[in-house]
């Protein structure tokens, strides 16, 4: 039997999509118009799975780029695309080959997509790639939680959590990375979500904007 492609996960892809929309209502849609806000110009955006930031681009963004690599959330977006005003374009592809040019787009999103790239230095070359000069990047990701205690839970459970989740590891410090790929942060915060969890591997999080020079 042929071995599925690395970039499909139908049942995460389905699970993903389930809790999406739980957590929406649970204030991530508050967390992601923040992350959105005053964005203008031509958006690339990484990852989309099925379209959840869609409905909070700003009027003002001239159009927005979609990567998704899964198949089931890459139409998904593509539907959600459907219902929004800003214009979306959904196109296959992973975040370490962009299949975009250089130096072609203002802004480049993120959320909930570094934790699974395969190799995040990789992913963020081709984001300072892609991006025109003093081009902005805005992220929004889970990463290693600070505590000691926090952090080993996410260690035992980092054994099993990427072949569940499609992919996706407990334990990157992305804020780090993020720097070390050469983008200087303007704004960064340390965020729980759900607000008030006592424990979630994926609870800890930061949610931002670098610049690209």
């Amino acid at each position: 039997m042929p071995s599925r492609p690395a970039t499909q996960h139908p049942l995460f892809a389905r699970f993903f999509e389930r809790v999406g929309a739980r957590n929406e209502q649970r204030g991530q849609a508050g967390l992601r118009a923040e992350l959105l806000a005053g964005l203008r110009g031509l958006v690339l955006e990484v990852g989309a799975g099925n379209g959840l930031n869609f409905p909070h681009y700003p009027v003002e963004v001239d159009e927005v780029l979609v990567v998704e690599p899964e198949p089931y959330l890459r139409e998904r977006a593509g539907l959600a695309a459907e219902r929004v005003a800003v214009r979306i374009a959904v196109f296959a592809g992973t975040a370490d080959a962009l299949p975009v040019a250089n130096a072609s787009v203002d802004v480049v999103v993120c959320s909930g997509v570094l934790c699974s790239v395969p190799d995040v230095p990789a992913a963020l070359a081709e984001f300072r790639r892609v991006l025109r000069p003093a081009g902005e990047f805005r992220f929004y990701e889970h990463v290693r939680a600070g505590s000691r205690v926090r952090a080993a839970e996410q260690l035992v459970l980092n054994t099993v959590w990427p072949r569940l989740m499609g992919g996706c590891q407990l334990r990157r410090r992305t804020g780090a990375a993020i720097e070390a790929a050469g983008f200087t942060v303007r704004s960064s915060r340390e965020l729980i979500f759900p607000a008030g969890a006592k424990f979630s591997p994926v609870a800890p999080r930061i949610l931002g904007a670098a610049r690209s020079g």
